[in-house]
């Protein structure tokens, strides 16, 4: 029972101390779910042990107990199942005539298809009982705290419905999300994709205070049950509003022309809109003939949605922009008069090279026709050749670097124009910046602000040069630099720390073309050292797995250029670890991968626990597939994506414990 107490004395602190980051300083340590498995832990012990709970337990206090529990899940009364698209006006005029074949006096609603998230709402003797996400169709979350702070949510209605349930669509309107990325961007945290992104992430926040603050809407599109029951949907809209429902906008139609003519005004009005839609609904109004036109176990019967084409919109080119990359590709990005797509403000795009300009015809002043793929990416899709400025021109990347002025050549075999000069200060500043990144040396708190200050001070002229910030930690610190003293004891610590890092994270921070994390690792079990890398021949390179030619030559090229000859002597000269300590390893694993995922237990993080997978001659991927040996998770019964993909898969679920015991 102490050890009991000591756990759950430990969880408090724990807990109230995220708590506070979260709510108080809005600088999380760890992520939603890490805090919903402390949370989760912290009821297991209460429920069981009621007699321990304070008066300061993380779910007593505001905060704690304002906050809704992570996945608890609830069955659908009736599933809320998705609806069937079609892409061509024909399939619509298709879908109606096949209903009015069966239905002669059939009628049509046609509403606009909001892009956000499904959610219903249970009425029970006119206050709400719940609220729902739509799930995997049958089973969704209990959001009903987060639904009573949207604005558009009617918490009480008349009782002439003892119960009734309805669906509706969460979505965020433009000025609302601009508001939320740009508090985002205040605040140092990366910004949303899209609306529909955005909305999702915050009914599903734990904290409703912050769903309020965010801001969401909502609009009902349809009854799934209520006592007394409809006949016609377009009346039970009508309905709804009558008991203060936001209801989608709808409109009833008889004859092909209408339906058709409603399709095109609705699609008409998408920039327009406060909001995003994607596509028209078109239903079947008398709701008794919906059942006579199934469209299978994962579509609802009666309807059908029409999707528009991508969202696409003209814009002027107003300038063309530069940029160097680390291996001194220089990359051209069209900047254009801004303009709003999936629910956006875009005015910046990529040129890609030279060929792609040639191909489309682009110039500063030419109006071009803009898109997203996959609604995040804006990409410029023609140029609105009718609309050239007489005086306009082809736009030619310079065969100077717009950075340090040194001749840029066309790469030999590509469309990309590429800075000659080594000593490039962009090329330094992105090398560095890889250096020290997560996948390579992994030096916390070395941003890139502080890279540009330290180059631009003239302190970092090389990589090299990082291992040398030591020496001048007190102008660093009376210069303020880095930071204050602690700041900067911190960093050039961090620095110190990464002399010991395993070769392939050196190897990975080098930026040889094509050598990434995975394969550095790869390289380095062959290997023994950097400097027995550097000295393979290339035919002892493809020997070595998933290195085909191509990844050869480049190693083999940047371990015999003169510049990175002197710079992994510098490196080893200031006590860089260019050795792999050899790990006692075995082959029991060997032809097998697993899939890790949750919280873990047995080790510090899932670098560790991959290495140990590895070292047993197994390996590690990020999905589950037909080729999966097991999928490790602590938490067998959890309904992630990847729970559920490997019980389809007849794939075996195994805690860490019994993974270790396998191998042992």
């Amino acid at each position: 029972m102490d050890e009991l107490i000591q756990e759950y004395n430990k969880l408090c602190d724990e807990i109230r101390h995220h708590m506070d980051l979260y709510y108080n300083q809005d600088t999380p340590e760890i992520s939603d779910y890490e805090y919903d498995q402390l949370m989760l832990r912290l009821k297991e012990i209460e429920k069981e042990h009621p007699e321990l709970i304070a008066k300061n337990s993380p779910t007593q206090i505001v905060g704690g107990n304002t906050k809704r529990e992570a996945g608890v899940t609830v069955e659908h009364d009736v599933p809320m199942l998705s609806i069937q698209d079609v892409f061509s006006k024909e399939e619509v005029l298709e879908w109606v005539h096949e209903v009015r074949n069966m239905h002669p006096d059939a009628k049509f609603c046609v509403e606009q298809k909001i892009d956000g998230l499904s959610m219903s709402i249970r009425y029970e003797n006119g206050k709400i009982s719940l609220a729902e996400t739509r799930g995997d169709g049958l089973i969704g979350e209990d959001v009903t705290l987060n639904a009573l702070v949207i604005p558009d949510v009617v918490q009480n209605i008349s009782t002439k419905y003892p119960s009734i349930e309805v669906r509706g669509e969460v979505y965020m309107t433009h000025e609302d999300f601009d508001k939320t990325n740009s508090h985002q961007e205040a605040l140092g945290k990366k910004t949303f994709a899209n609306p529909r992104n955005c909305a999702a992430g915050t009914l599903r926040q734990l904290d409703s205070g912050m769903v309020k603050e965010r801001g969401l809407s909502m609009f009902i599109f349809n009854v799934q049950r209520s006592e007394p029951s409809f006949t016609s949907h377009f009346e039970a809209m009508q309905e709804l509003k009558e008991l203060g429902m936001k209801v989608a906008p709808c409109t009833l139609c008889t004859t092909d022309e209408e339906i058709l003519a409603q399709i095109d005004s609705i699609g008409e009005s998408r920039g327009s809109l406060a909001y995003d839609i994607d596509g028209a609904v078109i239903k079947i109004d008398q709701l008794a003939y919906r059942d006579d036109f199934p469209a299978g176990s994962k579509y609802s019967s009666g309807h059908i949605a029409y999707k528009y084409p991508p969202e696409e919109k003209e814009a002027v080119i107003t300038d063309i922009e530069l940029s160097v990359g680390m291996t001194g590709r220089i990359n051209p990005t069209a900047v254009f008069t801004p303009i709003r797509l999936c629910g956006t403000t875009v005015s910046r795009a990529t040129l890609h090279n030279q060929d792609f300009i040639d191909s489309l015809g682009i110039g500063i002043g030419r109006t071009v026709v803009v898109y997203k793929s996959g609604e995040i990416i804006p990409k410029i899709k023609s140029v609105v050749e009718s609309k050239n400025p007489a005086d306009s021109v082809v736009y030619k990347i310079p065969d100077i670097c717009p950075v340090c002025g040194a001749k840029a050549v066309r790469e030999a075999d590509t469309a990309d124009m590429v800075c000659t000069n080594d000593d490039c200060r962009a090329k330094l500043e992105r090398r560095i910046i890889n250096f020290v990144g997560r996948d390579a040396m992994d030096i916390k708190g070395f941003g890139e602000e502080n890279i540009k200050t330290l180059i631009e001070h003239g302190y970092l002229n090389s990589i090299a040069d990082i291992y040398l910030l030591k020496e001048s930690k007190e102008k660093l610190v009376a210069e303020g630099l880095i930071g204050k003293e602690k700041g900067t004891t911190n960093v050039l610590n961090a620095i110190e720390n990464s002399k010991s890092n395993d070769p392939s994270r050196l190897l990975t921070g080098l930026a040889i073309p094509n050598v990434g994390k995975t394969s550095a690792k790869t390289l380095m079990k062959r290997f023994s050292s950097i400097d027995e890398l550097s000295h393979a021949r290339v035919d002892q390179l493809t020997e070595v797995e998933d290195i085909g030619e191509t990844i050869a030559l480049g190693i083999h090229e940047y371990f015999h250029k003169d510049s990175n000859i002197e710079l992994i002597k510098r490196l080893e000269e200031y006590g860089v670890n260019m050795t792999s300590e050899k790990i006692q390893s075995s082959e029991e694993l060997s032809g097998k991968t697993f899939v890790i995922t949750g919280k873990l237990e047995s080790f510090a993080n899932r670098d560790e626990f991959i290495a140990f997978v590895e070292s047993h001659g197994g390996k590690v991927a990020g999905s589950v597939s037909k080729k999966t040996f097991a999928l490790i998770n602590n938490d067998s019964t959890s309904t992630s994506g990847k729970n559920k993909k490997a019980l389809e898969l007849g794939i075996p679920i195994m805690t860490e414990k019994q993974f270790i015991d396998s191998v042992k």
